[in-house]
């Protein structure tokens, strides 16, 4: 089935209406049929460029003001000047003066009149010429406007949603920061499209969720669907910190002078513990999916161990409930922008992408495949639905081995137990290493070469029922593909990426903004096994997901492991491995003790989405096979690195 879903039916005929009339609008001559693409006709270099402060309606600074943001707008000339309005392409950002974008952390530079000349990115040179708006809106806080960064609540998302209704004429506009002169989107539709990476898709996802009137569509790339989820995982802290450092990072010099108050509720909203908190509420856009009106194409690294993959995968099957259309990207890399990993398929698939949603062109995107998955480094395949229809979870029971803490993983209820020791200076990929070897900081659970190949696609989870030793205890779980292959290198300081020296042009350049790019190809990296599914949570969250309490020591617990989405195939030959362990060192933060855990095994399952269901698996580790391995030790990828704490930092 192709991209469309129940709610495109009504859009494709409100598409079919409007062709012609978009087509007279914003091609440069009369059509004798409705086009299917948007052509560079437009003069990029005489293009207009001006700056507009949008009245959020909110004051965050307590100044007694309601904070105005920035918002740099370049828009071709031509069609100003027939009166012809233009649909917007519009990114929100903290990053554009204190971080810069992209993978040449670029900034927004200015002309002595404080309009901007370079505008981060490829999207402006790219589609203005075609017939859009681009538009730059710098969040509260941030550069050139007023307020606080409160990450990812009321002001960062009133921040853009404000620039939406100014866009539709519901919102003030001003010609300067501190001015009374007003200034109205007269030259717009108000179709919008919010577009960016990490923080900046973050951003879209929120202002989605608010069911805001305009918002055609979201590109959300890499991007966080619940802040929680950012810096915990079921009460395990995945940092050490909170994301008061994330708001100094990003908040300008002036606002740092006023923003104190704002910095401490950050603090005292966000405890330590790994509690939810109403903070946390506030931030969590998946609760407000069902007022979700635009369509999503999401894209995200199944490697991403910045925003990690539980983001997108919640967001997904939730958008999927309420029948949003949707597309979806999923590569190998970690945190890395599509258009640093695939770019010409990227550029041409988002422009028409912005065509179908934005102009209304028919160019057949909506009857395409749903989704694009990155199979090996720079081999892609298509799935008509994303997870394909017929993939059910299949509980798989680990067991005993003949070795302490080298299991067995069937379809089988098994009985008996199996112990660790946490090691907080052991991490996944240690783990992996020494799947065939009995040690002390993992439990290991392992099939018998498969027959058939099996794929994964969804999200997984892990039920485990443990016995601590403390009254304190973190639980880690892992899926594994144990077979030699060469993947991208995701724990790399680049994520799976090499910049070349080289530079592709996207569009038209001005002396200050170049549409030229520095090329990148696949880092790649040969290893023994490839760790595809990840999932973390204090087991003092084993009665509440949102609350955490003491342990007794000796006592039996039973709580259920989220793991992050993936799209995976096990090839024939290969074994698929269930690692439960205690801290992932780099990944999640330790507990104040050192536990030993038992884990009953009759009790404890992996339910895992095969594509085929438990008839897969079966016939998949079933018939005669190559002998398992004589244990050894594998290689894999270096080990992660530190966490991150700043969404779209590299």
């Amino acid at each position: 089935m192709p991209i469309r879903t129940r709610s495109t039916t009504l859009r494709t005929l409100a598409t079919a209406a409007t062709a012609a009339l978009t087509a007279a609008l914003l091609t440069p001559a009369v059509a004798h049929s409705a086009p299917r693409e948007s052509r560079p006709v437009y003069s990029y270099g005489n293009a207009i460029r001006e700056a507009v402060w949008v009245d959020i309606g909110f004051d965050g600074d307590s100044d007694g003001k309601t904070d105005r943001v920035a918002v740099d707008i370049v828009r071709p000339r031509e069609l100003a000047a027939q009166s012809r309005k233009v649909p917007v392409i519009m990114d929100a950002s903290p990053y554009y003066s204190c971080c810069g974008r992209g993978n040449e952390s670029q900034k927004k530079t200015y002309d002595a009149h404080g309009n901007v000349v370079q505008m981060p990115l490829f999207y402006d040179n790219y589609f203005v010429p075609r017939g859009y708006a681009f538009v730059g809106v710098d969040l509260a806080g941030t550069n050139r406007s007023d307020g606080c960064v409160d990450v990812g609540g009321r002001s960062d998302i009133q921040s853009a949603k404000a620039v939406v209704d100014w866009l539709n004429g519901r919102a003030k506009g001003y010609t300067s920061r501190t001015g009374t002169d007003r200034a109205k989107a007269t030259w717009t539709n108000g179709r919008t499209g919010m577009i960016g990476k990490s923080y900046d898709g973050t951003i879209a996802n929120g202002v989605a969720a608010t069911g805001v009137k305009g918002l055609k569509t979201i590109v959300p790339i890499s991007a966080i669907s619940s802040w929680y989820d950012y810096y915990d995982a079921k009460g395990a802290p995945l940092y050490a910190s909170g994301p008061e450092g994330l708001s100094d990072y990003v908040e300008s010099p002036a606002a740092r002078t006023k923003c104190a108050a704002v910095q401490q509720k950050i603090v005292d909203g966000s405890p330590l513990s790994g509690d939810w908190t109403p903070f946390w509420t506030e931030r969590d856009y998946v609760k407000d999916v069902r007022k979700v009106r635009a369509s999503v194409f999401v894209i995200h690294g199944q490697q991403d161990l910045n925003v990690r993959p539980k983001h997108f995968g919640q967001w997904w099957d939730a958008l999927a409930k309420q029948g949003v259309e949707r597309k979806i990207w999923l590569s190998q890399t970690g945190h890395v922008d599509p258009f640093d990993f695939r770019r010409a398929t990227w550029v041409d698939t988002l422009h028409r992408w912005f065509d179908h949603e934005l102009l209304g062109y028919d160019n057949g995107i909506d009857d395409e495949p749903m989704a694009d998955i990155e199979r090996h480094p720079d081999q892609w395949v298509t799935s008509a639905v994303w997870p394909p229809r017929a993939t059910p979870r299949v509980n798989l029971r680990p067991g005993t081995g003949a070795q302490p803490g080298v299991g067995t993983l069937g379809l089988r209820k098994q009985s008996g137990t199996a112990t660790f020791t946490d090691d907080p200076s052991l991490s996944e990929t240690d783990w992996s290493a020494k799947i065939d070897s009995p040690t002390p900081g993992k439990a290991g659970f392992v099939t018998k070469p498969l027959s058939k190949a099996l794929r994964v696609s969804g999200s997984s989870t892990v039920t485990v029922t443990a016995t601590p030793s403390t009254s304190t205890a973190h639980l880690s779980a892992v899926l594994v593909d144990l077979g030699p292959d060469t993947i991208r290198d995701y724990a790399d300081g680049a994520e799976g990426i090499t910049t070349l020296t080289d530079r592709t042009c996207w569009g038209q350049s001005t002396t200050g903004d170049s549409s030229c790019f520095s090329s990148t190809r696949a880092k790649t990296t040969a290893v023994d096994y490839t760790i595809f599914s990840r999932g973390w949570a204090d087991l003092g969250n084993y009665a509440s997901a949102t609350e955490g309490v003491p342990l007794t020591p000796g006592k039996r617990y039973t709580i259920t492991l989220d793991l992050h989405a993936s799209d995976h195939v096990i090839p024939a030959g290969h074994r698929l491995a269930l690692i439960v362990a205690g801290t992932d060192k780099d990944l999640i933060d330790p507990p104040s003790t050192t536990p030993t855990l038992t884990l009953d095994l009759a009790r404890t399952t992996a339910s895992v989405p095969f594509v085929g269901g438990a008839g897969a698996f079966a016939r998949a580790t079933a018939g005669t096979v190559a002998a398992t391995p004589a244990p050894s030790l594998l290689h894999g990828v270096r080990d992660p690195r530190a966490g991150h704490r700043i969404p779209g930092a590299v």
